[in-house]
């Protein structure tokens, strides 16, 4: 099973999101090809009203641990309560380009 399937499955049991997207954007850094090590995670769940922004991202983090334990590096994490999600129009920003080197090729 993939990475992204895998992250998928843990964050849809932990939090039962109403909106969830995870998005490989390894292309888009200097690691080999297929090396599944950087996400983008956008998640809509009433369970974030409960806490703030790095509260939210300490639970995704949990949540993920054994993936960052087997090679996860990176999230670019985007998490909100429904709320939220309706004020921003339903749209995550674009993650910015890596800036940690060269492409390898």
């Amino acid at each position: 099973m993939s990475r992204r399937k895998r992250i998928e499955e843990l964050l849809t049991t932990a939090l039962s999101p109403l909106h969830l997207e995870v998005i490989d954007e390894s292309h888009m850094h200097s690691v080999p090809e297929g090396a599944e090590s950087h996400f983008k995670v956008v998640a809509v769940s009433k369970l974030f009203a409960e806490h703030k922004l790095v509260g939210r991202h300490r639970l995704v983090n949990q949540v993920l641990k054994t993936e960052f334990e087997s090679g996860l590096h990176a999230l670019a994490l985007h998490t909100w309560t429904p709320q939220e999600w309706f004020e921003k129009g339903g749209v995550a920003p674009d993650s910015p380009q890596c800036m940690g080197g060269s492409k390898a090729v």
